[in-house]
């Protein structure tokens, strides 16, 4: 939404369209704190105050996390996700600059083992090189999602190698 700092709907818009568009389901991820722009960790605090179905579509509230370090730690707490509908979390090179292969590889195998975490957010950045076998044979034994994010396949992307490696 709006409060991601680089999007433009609001909930309130996104579940309307929703509905519009035959939609039974919305989850809302907005990017937690650590991204430049993003909200603070107290718009994901009050996530309570959002109906949980709005023109006749259910509404999950969640957050696409910012992994900030090798360990595959995440940007908000564990009491605040576990109050959370949904998780993603995702690798951005303003919160962790690229490390190898190997380094991201693991990063997001740890990631996965955050309860949390029920989703990898687009993985085919090419700044972040990754052992993609290796991450879908983790995601299948974490029972975690892959996200395939539309954005990346569009020309002009400012992911790496997108579509290769979304291929791959």
């Amino acid at each position: 939404t709006v409060a991601s700092g680089h999007a433009y709907g609001t909930v309130t818009e996104m579940a309307k369209a929703a509905s519009e568009a035959g939609l039974e389901l919305l989850a809302v991820t907005d990017h937690a704190p650590k991204l430049p722009g993003g909200p603070h960790e107290m718009y994901f605090r009050n996530f309570k105050v959002i109906d949980k179905e709005m023109f006749g579509v259910k509404i999950l509230m969640g957050a696409e996390l910012n992994i900030i370090d090798y360990q595959g730690t995440v940007d908000l707490e564990e009491g605040l996700l576990k109050k959370m509908d949904i998780c993603i979390a995702s690798l951005h090179t303003v919160c962790l600059s690229p490390g190898t292969r190997s380094e991201n590889t693991e990063t997001i195998l740890k990631a996965m083992e955050n309860p949390y975490v029920r989703i990898i957010g687009h993985p085919d950045d090419g700044r972040f090189a990754i052992d993609y076998e290796a991450m879908v044979r983790g995601a299948k034994e974490q029972g975690v999602l892959i996200e395939i994010n539309n954005s990346s396949l569009v020309s002009g992307a400012c992911r790496l190698n997108s579509a290769s490696n979304l291929r791959e």
